[in-house]
């Protein structure tokens, strides 16, 4: 398979309410993590940072244009590649050890990581077999209901467990936008991960389900409405109530 030239490595997309996509498009879709850059009066926000196969910073110069705070929304290997080149870095305090001190295993690139995910290798000398991701310790721990301030933007962390014990979603009442990480996107969800809980997962379906949103921006696939968020969700409780 051929390596990619990491000038290519990186996708960027600028949507609506100074959103903006950054993906990496070599990964196949279902491994493929959004990485979610929002723009701040004071600050700007990262939600997840991909598999730090290439630099953000270096090849990404959106994430070094001003102050920024990197979020994970969980801690798995597809999230925080590049959480480590961020000095502000934040995640729930269920995952901090794992942020920390980010082993394949923990992360589940073990056994996930392979070449087989690529459509494209990340640029040489990458091998999937000695893949590892760089410890980043958080400088801010956070739980439900803290706020994630970009000044003129407040973004509520809901804790979302389920997928794993500390992911988060973000939500920002008044533009009716929810970053929802793992726990809910429009593709298969995921729910057997060595640390996933189903009656976590249930009750965290059903409190997103109740929240107003006009647009979710998912850990993985497009963003969609609040018509097809209820769907998702109203979906997947009847499959899991019966």
């Amino acid at each position: 398979m051929d390596h990619a030239r990491p000038e290519d490595w990186y996708r960027v997309q600028r949507l609506s309410d100074d959103v903006t996509l950054i993906d990496e498009p070599h990964i196949k879709p279902f491994y493929r993590c959004n990485i979610w850059h929002v723009r701040g009066r004071d600050r700007d926000m990262l939600v997840d940072s991909g598999m730090g196969v290439v630099s953000l910073r270096e090849w990404v110069p959106l994430v070094t244009e001003r102050a920024l705070t990197a979020v994970a929304s969980h801690t798995h290997f597809d999230h925080i590649g590049c959480h480590h080149e961020f000095a502000d870095r934040v995640v729930h305090r269920a995952e901090a050890d794992i942020l920390a001190d980010p082993g394949n295993a923990a992360t589940l690139a073990d056994p996930y990581v392979t070449d087989d995910i690529f459509d494209t290798l990340p640029p040489t000398p990458y091998r999937s077999v000695t893949y590892s991701l760089t410890a980043a310790p958080a400088t801010r721990l956070v739980d439900d209901g803290d706020v994630i301030d970009l000044g003129d933007r407040h973004f509520e962390v809901i804790h979302t467990p389920g997928h794993s014990p500390g992911g988060i979603a973000l939500w920002e009442a008044r533009t009716q936008t929810l970053f929802s990480g793992d726990i809910v996107y429009d593709g298969p969800l995921i729910e057997d991960t060595y640390h996933a809980d189903a009656a976590d997962y249930h009750a965290s379906m059903v409190r997103l389900f109740d929240l107003p949103v006009r647009i979710v921006h998912g850990g993985h696939f497009p963003s969609y409405d609040g018509a097809r968020h209820r769907q998702i969700i109203r979906d997947w409780l009847a499959a899991h109530e019966r």
